[in-house]
């Protein structure tokens, strides 16, 4: 069944809201090599205006589904996961979106109570705020792993870039009760134009589903 893995889902959104005690992450200190891949990594996310990718979501358990994600920075966020699956998250306005279709069911959450609205900072800094806690290189790829300073015990968000060239590639949600959510992407195109319906919770479809007139 299909259903169920997608409830992890949510913690997309959710996991710095989670109220579970959690083991408390230490912050490793960084290398110069560190900082410098840090600072490649944040030049890069904030020269990013548009991408579109498919993406693969793969859930604590093993269980995976699909769909299609447009981000344009700053502040805007669509994916639209595969039939059979329902669900739809939209970032725009300074708020998170997130429909279930089947339910007839939205939640709405502010960007910034949640991990991925890192990703849609205007000024995007990898420090102040946000604690960078690991990074990791290998198989050609770069990890960077961060927190909510100050609140470790929340969860955490991994970015993972390819390093030549830099290119975000995947990231992860690991919630304050040690689920983790793991989302990559392919077949990515860069600097697209998408029309702003994408990104605008009126979209029609939408009130017809929740019923509204």
């Amino acid at each position: 069944m299909r259903r169920r893995p997608l409830l992890a889902t949510p913690a997309l959104l959710l996991a710095p809201l989670l109220p579970a005690p959690a083991a408390a992450q230490q912050a490793r200190p960084l290398s110069d090599r560190d900082r410098a891949d840090v600072a490649r990594a944040e030049a890069w996310l904030n020269r990013l205006t548009s991408l579109k990718a498919r993406f693969v979501q793969i859930a604590q358990n093993g269980a995976s589904a699909e769909g299609t994600g447009w981000i344009v920075r700053p502040g805007r966020m669509r994916f639209e996961y595969d039939p059979p699956e329902p669900l739809l998250l939209v970032a725009s306005y300074g708020q998170f979106f997130y429909f279930d279709r089947q339910l007839k069911q939205a939640t709405t959450l502010p960007i910034g109570a949640t991990p991925l609205g890192i990703l849609l900072r205007d000024d995007l800094r990898l420090s102040g705020d946000v604690t960078v806690s690991r990074v990791e290189r290998g198989g050609g790829l770069l990890r960077i792993t961060l927190f909510r300073t100050g609140k470790p015990a929340e969860g955490s968000l991994t970015l993972v870039f390819g390093q030549d060239p830099v290119e975000l590639k995947q990231w992860a949600v690991v919630d304050a009760q040690g689920q983790e959510t793991r989302v990559s992407l392919f077949q990515t195109e860069f600097g697209g134009r998408f029309p702003s319906i994408l990104f605008d919770f009126n979209d029609p479809r939408f009130r017809e589903d929740l019923g509204i007139p």
